[in-house]
Order: structure tokens, then C-alpha cells, then sequence
């Protein structure tokens, strides 16, 4: 009988050792993404909720990106925003779309299903149609392969979208400089229909102007420390 103190054999060094170099390799990964600006698709959950959550993307101008943490307020106001689909599960891949259709159990679509996902609650075709449009590390190699669905990209994709006078047939930004958020939002609630003027209200949707204004006070003092 084998002494229980004894030394592991060949196969229980080897995987003693298979696992030691996985944990190193991770570590490295995660510290050269970090120091890239970059996350990987393996994103874990934040403990802020909706608007609160910092934007993953840096950089942009601060009157956009307000209005993108508004609609996040009435989208997705759960922790860790990027990561939910309808319906209130989180998936931990975003190397592309969850794509996920989900029965919708109330309001005016019960009965139907909907693939909304991330922060700004993409249906897939949507996403698909802005992310060839405006995402900024599109598939190169092959056909097949999909948008990176990770949280930095879904804020690129968005704030060019939101960006882009010609796609809403205003600029956003200039309406927003005047303080005309009510009009914003109702130009806006065709896309994200629970923006107050759509047909999906929700208990945030009164609240999205004086969330704007707060996260717009937010987001001109950190604009002013870069």
C-alpha cells in the first residue's frame, strides 16, 4: 500500500503543473489587456446598476456619453448591464452576440421572443446592421465570424451611432448642448422604445431626464480631470 505522504506520481505532477502555468498565462493575459486599454470576452459582473456603471469605452464627448448611460438607466438597470439579456440572465461570452430569443411573458409582444442583450439591449439584426456600420475591429479573416460583442465595443458602436446626425436626421449632440433632452429621448424611443414615448414604459422612464442631467454633471467633471 502506497504511503499517503509519499510524492505525487508522474500524472499528478504533471497536472499540478499544467495547472500552475494555466493560472500564469491568465494572470499575464488579463495584466497586457489591462495595460492595453483592452477587457477580454470573459467580462465578470460590476456592482454598479444601469446608468451608475461607468462606461467601459474611454474617451468621447460628454453630452453623448451621458445620454448613453440615460439609456442604459431604462435599458439594462441591473449590475453589470453589458452582460444581461432579456429576460434578466447574464452571459459570461461576448466574443460575439448572445443571440439568445427569449418569450417575451408581458407587455403589448407577449407571446413573441426577443435576442435583446448588453447594456444597450441589442436585438441581434440591429446589432448586427450598426456593429458593420460603426464597430471598430469588424471581422477580417473569415466570413463567418461575428462583432465582438465585448462592453467596450458595444459603447463604440453606440456612441458613433448616436454620433451620427445623418442616422437620426438631427444632431443629437447640439439638442442635447441646448438642454433639450425631452426631444432627444423621443427621437430616440423609436429604437429603445422604453424611453418615454415608445410602447414599453418602465418604472426609470419618468425619472431619464433628471438621470441625464445627473449623469451629464458626472461626465463633465471627469471630461475636466483629463
Amino acid at each position: 500500500m502506497a504511503n499517503p505522504e509519499s510524492k505525487p506520481d508522474g500524472l499528478e505532477q504533471f497536472v499540478e503543473n499544467l495547472l500552475v502555468r494555466s493560472v500564469i498565462l491568465l494572470g499575464v493575459l488579463f495584466l497586457v489587456m489591462h495595460m492595453a486599454g483592452k477587457r477580454p470576452a470573459l467580462w465578470f459582473a460590476d456592482s454598479s446598476t444601469g446608468a451608475k456603471a461607468p462606461l467601459a469605452m474611454r474617451g468621447g464627448d460628454p453630452y453623448i456619453r451621458a445620454l448613453m448611460r440615460t439609456i442604459s438607466a431604462s435599458e439594462s438597470n441591473v449590475r453589470s448591464p453589458y452582460t444581461v439579456i432579456y429576460g434578466g440572465e447574464h452571459v459570461s461570452d461576448l466574443s460575439h452576440h448572445p443571440d439568445r430569443c427569449v418569450t417575451i411573458v408581458a407587455g403589448p409582444n407577449t407571446g413573441n421572443c426577443s435576442t435583446a442583450a448588453g447594456r444597450y439591449q441589442f436585438i441581434t439584426t440591429t446589432w448586427i446592421e450598426q456593429a458593420h456600420r460603426y464597430h471598430p475591429a469588424p471581422p477580417r479573416m473569415f466570413f463567418w465570424q461575428n462583432y465582438s460583442f465585448e462592453p467596450e465595443y458595444q459603447d463604440q458602436v453606440v456612441y458613433q451611432w448616436l454620433s451620427d446626425s445623418q442616422a437620426w436626421g438631427v444632431d443629437l449632440r447640439q439638442l442635447l448642448k441646448k438642454g433639450k433632452v425631452n426631444t432627444v429621448l423621443q427621437r430616440l424611443s423609436g429604437t429603445w422604445t422604453s424611453l418615454g414615448y415608445g410602447i414599453e414604459d418602465n418604472s426609470n422612464t419618468a425619472e431619464l431626464p433628471s438621470i441625464y442631467k445627473q449623469m451629464l454633471r458626472e461626465e463633465l467633471g471627469q471630461a475636466a480631470m483629463r
